[in-house]
């Protein structure tokens, strides 16, 4: 395998659970597919239409979105909502992740100083 497809592979692990969280965060203030798609673009997450509305559906399953149809326009359109329980566990991962990037953060300060510490020597 080359470096290349290695690097996708590990990518495309860490960006499915951001997805979740980035998805979760967005849709407090309702939205509708094709939407989510654009500001999650716009916000720098690679995620294809094929990938989201399966998530969007297993989401809605789990109960931490909603979503109703509006007819109200000359194309039918579904809109998802976050649930309460989809906004807490949002907050929760959010609270998380802040703490992993922290943790790495150290991990990599501790390493520099480690390899500082070699070089003087």
């Amino acid at each position: 395998m080359t470096m290349d497809a290695t690097l996708a592979g590990h990518l495309q692990e860490l960006r499915r659970g951001t997805v979740v969280v980035a998805s979760l965060t967005v849709l407090r203030t309702p939205g509708y597919g094709y939407s989510l798609l654009e500001t999650l673009a716009q916000a720098g997450f690679e995620v294809e239409a094929n990938t989201l509305y399966p998530l969007l559906r297993r989401l809605e399953a789990q109960g931490l979105l909603t979503s109703e149809w509006n007819t109200d326009e000359a194309r039918p359109r579904k809109f998802y909502r976050t649930t309460e329980q989809g906004d807490a566990l949002a907050g929760t991962l959010r609270g998380e992740w802040a703490r992993l990037d922290a943790a790495i953060g150290d991990l990599s300060k501790t390493e520099d100083k480690k390899t500082e510490d070699l070089g003087s020597e």
